[in-house]
């Protein structure tokens, strides 16, 4: 395809991890001819598609992280990126948007979606992951997300003792009500 926009979107696709298709449509003035040229790209594998309206030329499923912002990877794959798990796991992306919940397909690679309170989005610094900037719960926060969405189990928690800032740790419990923070500070004592 040629068309005085095309070379202008291959370059924004070499600077930004994830485009969607508003950030197309501002680049050549028309949605619909936007949709236009992302077909074409993605016929001719180009572009890979990461899901409805989103797209990348890269094929790391983390990315997938952009397209529910607010969010985060947390949990399990937070764990993995703070050396406290040796496991290999899947992106586990937390938004505060409402969007379907569960398992998704990526390239190929299940990534599980889970939604949070807004109240409780929060605790998360953008971290290098590979060749990108990708947002990554902290120590304290991936603590308490584990006991939150129930995954915390004995052997992990041994991993989190030495490596929790207690301070940071009750500063953000403060937002939780009291029953789940006697919980956690229970579990980080046992």
């Amino acid at each position: 395809m040629k068309g005085k926009y095309i070379d202008r979107i291959r370059e924004y696709l070499e600077k930004t991890p994830v485009v969607n298709i508003r950030s197309i449509s501002a680049l050549v003035g028309n949605q619909n001819y936007a949709y236009v040229i992302m077909n074409h790209l993605f016929k001719r594998r180009e572009v890979q598609k990461l899901t409805k309206g989103y797209y990348t030329i890269h094929e790391d499923p983390s990315l997938i992280v952009y397209c529910f912002k607010p969010a985060y990877l947390g949990l399990q794959d937070a764990m993995s990126f703070h050396n406290l798990w040796e496991q290999e796991t899947n992106p586990l992306v937390i938004t505060v948007r409402r969007v379907r919940c569960g398992v998704r397909k990526v390239f190929g690679t299940n990534v599980v979606i889970r939604r949070i309170s807004p109240k409780y989005f929060f605790g998360f610094d953008y971290h290098n992951y590979g060749e990108f900037l990708l947002p990554v719960s902290d120590v304290e926060k991936t603590f308490i997300d584990m006991v939150y969405f129930k995954e915390m189990r004995k052997e992990m928690r041994k991993e989190f003792e030495n490596r929790i800032d207690q301070r940071k740790l009750k500063s953000y419990l403060k937002k939780y009500p009291k029953n789940f923070r006697k919980r956690v500070v229970e579990l980080l004592k046992t």
